[in-house]
């Protein structure tokens, strides 16, 4: 079997996610007391016990959902002798899981990835309230080449701008933009067959070019970080294709903000690689899921609980 580790973005978060993993295992405790140190704050009383909206802020949900990758993954490390660099084929994870992914690659370490993260939920959230305008929404049922036809007519036909801001998988887009560009796009979606158009509860138009302020606010911030080469190459989100070297990333993570996340790309790219088992450590299942839908012949798990790790560590 040749695995590859993924790690959950913003929307897998919920209250209380971790809090079974610390009660049963002390590097677990360890990892969300390293990220409050980091962060000169209590975070990891927000993860425990809400309330809900606090979690939701970006400027949470982001190194919130890293520290609970890592505390599962430094579990298996510690408890099942699990080893990225040699158990791994890749890494890869979903916008801000990109970097759970560099930091279990030992491309960060857990404390920089959790003040990037910080510093990157706060310049999104600044981005967003720039423009109230900005949104999201989830296309269902709907091809990737049709999509791109659509947000393109839409921007040409109205005031503003739209994007398609994740291609996640067969039928499960997402796109982004401004209010009167985003309404023809779903008007376009409905017209064209898709069988749901959600409006995502999202504060801003992520991964479009309203993150610019927050791209260059980033670039300081992602100038001065201590990246070191990634053991066993991440999957960028920005290209789908493996990176490892840290100048390379540096410029990847900066361009991530306001580009497509390729994940149905990354994951046929890691099973064209020899990938067929992929474990999503950390909050939820949603990149489980997904995961199917893009390869059915790929052996997939999600690891999040004391249970889960007992499973997958059976399973190496």
């Amino acid at each position: 079997m040749t695995l590859a580790l993924v790690f959950p973005g913003q929307g897998s978060q919920h209250v209380g996610m971790g809090k079974p993993l610390v009660e049963a295992f002390a590097e677990a405790r360890e990892v969300f007391e390293e990220v409050d140190d980091a962060l000169g704050r209590a975070l990891s009383r927000i993860v425990f016990e809400g309330p809900d909206d606090d979690l939701t802020a970006t400027e949470n949900a982001q190194p919130g959902l890293m520290a609970m990758s890592m505390a599962v993954l430094r579990v298996l490390t510690n408890q099942g002798g699990l080893d990225v660099g040699a158990n791994a084929a890749f890494v890869a994870g979903h916008s801000l899981g990109e970097y759970a992914a560099l930091a279990a690659a030992g491309a960060l370490s857990l404390a920089d990835a959790a003040r990037l993260l910080d510093a990157r939920g706060v310049a999104m959230s600044r981005a967003g309230a720039r423009d109230g305008d900005g949104g999201m929404s989830a296309l269902l049922g709907i091809d990737i080449n049709l999509v791109e036809e659509l947000v393109d007519t839409a921007t040409k036909t109205s005031v503003g701008f739209c994007v398609v801001a994740n291609d996640n998988g067969p039928g499960q887009v997402v796109i982004s933009g401004q209010g009167a560009a985003l309404k023809i796009a779903e008007t376009l979606a409905k017209e064209a067959g898709a069988k749901r158009v959600v409006r995502l509860s999202v504060s801003a138009a992520f991964h479009s070019p309203l993150m610019a302020p927050a791209a260059e606010a980033m670039h300081d911030v992602l100038a001065s970080a201590n990246l070191r080469v990634s053991q066993p190459p991440v999957m960028a989100n920005v290209t789908a294709a493996p990176v490892s070297d840290p100048e390379e990333i540096r410029d990847l993570l900066e361009q991530q903000i306001t580009s497509r996340v390729r994940w149905r790309e990354t994951v046929d790219a890691m099973g064209a690689a020899g990938v067929d088992k992929i474990a999503e450590l950390g909050a939820g299942k949603v990149l489980t899921g997904i995961n199917r839908r893009i390869n059915r012949d790929l052996i997939t798990s999600s690891v999040e609980t004391p249970e889960d790790v007992e499973a997958f560590l059976e399973s190496l």
